[in-house]
């Protein structure tokens, strides 16, 4: 399990996008057009449905808030392994789903991540999927 001061952690159990607050990093720049076009249309789409979206700053500590319940979900793109390895393991271990933006196992290797509940993750996977710019 994961613990913050001998109290286990538990990610959130909300269970629509309407009543989620999501976390995001955006992707800096010289990613390309494409990659932020993209990422702008996921953002819109997103905003369209959830409670609120936020924009922390550092992927582990968003995976942190996540496993706490202090985040419903977060995804981000453009990361590197050790953005995300730490807390890709809390996350699972207070009871969350990971995986990469293609609904895989492979957020290390692929360097994007999405991190939630078992209800709100493939909500969200499947509107990030399906983002169009």
């Amino acid at each position: 399990g994961a613990y913050l001061n001998d109290k286990r952690l538990r990610v959130a159990a909300r269970k629509t996008l309407a009543d989620a607050v999501v976390a995001t990093g955006m992707p800096n720049i010289g990613h390309g057009d494409d990659v932020r076009a993209n990422y702008l249309a996921q953002v819109r789409d997103v905003l369209a449905v959830t409670a609120a979206l936020r924009r922390f700053g550092a992927a582990s500590l968003d995976l942190c808030f996540v496993a706490a319940g202090r985040f419903d979900a977060f995804w981000e793109s453009g990361l590197s392994s050790w953005d995300m390895a730490a807390g890709l393991l809390i996350v699972k271990e207070a009871g969350g789903l990971v995986t990469d933006l293609h609904g895989g196992e492979r957020p290390l290797q692929l360097g994007h991540i999405l991190a939630g509940n078992e209800h709100l993750h493939p909500q969200l996977l499947k509107l990030l999927k399906t983002a169009k710019p």
